[in-house]
């Protein structure tokens, strides 16, 4: 492509190594490390400082969070029916890089993935089980269930992940600018997003990736061991899913080594593909009426009560239940959104605003609300009815769900190695995606760099992942997501506003150039219409 042959974003690297901006660079290699060392010296204590962190910030912040989420949830829908809406990210002329199914393919499989996988049995028998409120293992609960579900797996976090890869496509493909944090907040800080400043936002956003990548992996091969045990005995030990952390990781490094075009996309359309014939599997082996009208339904309940569940804060019951659940799951998204936002950004140019907005909105959360459903709800439909015991199983493992539930239908053993190399493929993807972003960052923008670099931030993502299953498990995974995703919650606020300014100002020279088309236009025709009757 001509064109990036021009672009200093797409020039070739200048060292066959390392390509790096020292000062994001060094900064969050020395942060990282430091933790990683902390974690590994001080050893089994570390949870329990964990969880007091993890307790703290979710009793004090957690109403900022969840306020937070709704104004990036509406502020994004207004930008798709606003006058921005038309303004095509790359300039009119910008057409998308790639398919609309190859697109789609890697929105899903870089905003949910692992997750999806890991929770979408485990959340709905939780609730079902422990609701928030209310008697437990009822109707009205198994309702309940499924609504807050959705609320954690729909449009919230595929409005944080839009709001941030609006931005960076804009400041980007539109402003010339860099592909980093720190380029979305020209217009507040201008020349100054080149120095100190624009180094500590991208510090800090390259932390919140690894964390959040991190807090994903850890579920991703946790969940990987429990299917091994589950299926052919493997101990389920801290040391084993270490040991699976760094065998998959030496699986990233191929895909890494393929680059974006080859590695990533392939192995997001072979997700979606093993994905689509698991839940074609699940819909035809199991409740195939129940799963299409308890979609329909879920939908119904989900957005009846939204406003009242998405504002939520749990001030009069005094209870624990939403730090574990929503303040958690509002925390990681954000913690996610660098990497996912830098990821749709890097694949959505020649893409209007308006068709951004809507398609990483609904495409995506529909498919999850089928996928919620076809799993989640069978889980509570065989709890209901007493068909089978899915929640003992999770109560002893929350890892294991999705292989008990496989356990209650045909061909149960082929469906659960499907369910692994699943988990796998999303965690190869993930990995080698989280390393792509990660990269740019810490080379202030540029999305060519040598190979060496991007295999050591995959090999950085592992071992986050590996010393905090071995300072905590669960709770040091969510602690970490935490942690990172309260300030980047403000960043994301202030975000907004930055592009705001960035688009109106556009918006205003998209007009003037149309104005100066038409002016053009009309001196053109009335000088040949002179020409025709021979007075000019």
């Amino acid at each position: 492509m001509p064109e990036k042959t021009a672009d200093p974003k797409y020039a070739p690297p200048q060292n066959r190594f390392f390509d790096i901006h020292p000062p994001v660079f060094w900064p969050t290699v020395i942060l990282a490390m430091l933790f990683i060392a902390t974690t590994l010296i001080v050893g089994a204590p570390m949870k329990a400082v964990f969880s007091a962190i993890q307790g703290w910030i979710s009793d004090n912040f957690g109403w900022f969070l969840i306020i937070s989420v709704n104004i990036y949830l509406f502020f994004m829908l207004y930008l798709a029916f606003s006058k921005y809406g038309n303004i095509r990210l790359g300039g009119k002329n910008a057409v998308p890089e790639f398919k609309r199914i190859s697109w789609f393919a890697m929105l899903f499989s870089a905003g949910m993935g692992i997750g999806i996988l890991f929770w979408s049995v485990a959340e709905p028998i939780h609730h079902f089980t422990e609701p928030p409120f209310g008697d437990a293992a009822t109707v009205e609960t198994a309702k309940l269930a499924m609504k807050t579900t959705f609320l954690h797996w729909g449009l919230h976090p595929w409005a944080i992940y839009a709001l941030v890869g609006l931005a960076l496509a804009f400041f980007s493909f539109n402003r010339k600018l860099p592909l980093a944090i720190r380029s979305v907040f020209f217009p507040l800080l201008g020349k100054k997003v080149h120095g100190a400043w624009g180094d500590a936002i991208d510090v800090l956003a390259v932390l919140a990736t690894l964390f959040g990548l991190a807090t994903s992996l850890g579920f991703g091969v946790h969940q990987i061991n429990s299917g091994l045990n589950h299926l052919f005995g493997l101990t389920i030990s801290t040391n084993m899913q270490v040991l699976l952390i760094g065998c998959i990781t030496l699986a990233v490094s191929v895909s890494v080594a393929s680059g974006l075009d080859r590695g990533v996309k392939r192995l997001s359309e072979l997700n979606l593909n093993l994905g689509a014939i698991l839940l074609l599997f699940l819909i035809t082996a199991g409740p195939t009426v129940f799963i299409f009208d308890a979609t329909v339904q879920n939908i119904g309940t989900y957005l009846d009560s939204f406003f009242e569940i998405s504002f939520w804060t749990e001030s009069y019951e005094q209870t624990e239940w939403q730090n574990s659940w929503t303040v958690f799951y509002w925390s990681w998204w954000i913690s996610w959104s660098p990497f996912v936002g830098m990821f749709i950004a890097r694949i959505s140019k020649g893409r209007t605003i308006r068709e951004f907005v809507l398609s990483v909105l609904i495409i995506p959360t529909l498919l999850t609300f089928l996928w919620v459903t076809a799993f989640g709800g069978s889980a509570v439909l065989l709890e209901l009815n007493g068909l089978a015991d899915i929640a003992g199983q999770v109560k002893q493992n929350t890892a294991i769900s999705i292989y008990a539930l496989l356990e209650s239908f045909p061909y149960s053993l082929i469906a659960n190695i499907a369910a692994i190399l699943l988990v796998i493929s999303f965690f190869i993807t993930s990995s080698d995606s989280g390393s792509l972003v990660v990269d740019a960052f810490t080379s202030g923008g540029k999305l060519t760099s040598p190979v060496f670099q991007r295999l050591f931030w995959a090999a950085m993502e592992g071992s986050i992942a590996a010393v905090l299953l071995i300072g905590g498990g669960l709770t040091a995974l969510q602690t970490a997501a935490i942690i990172t995703g309260l300030p980047f919650a403000v960043i994301l606020i202030i975000m907004g506003y930055s592009l705001k300014q960035g688009l109106e100002k556009e918006y205003e020279n998209e007009r003037l150039r149309e104005k100066e088309i038409e002016r053009e236009s009309y001196q053109d025709t009335v000088k040949k219409l002179l020409q025709e009757k021979g007075q000019f």
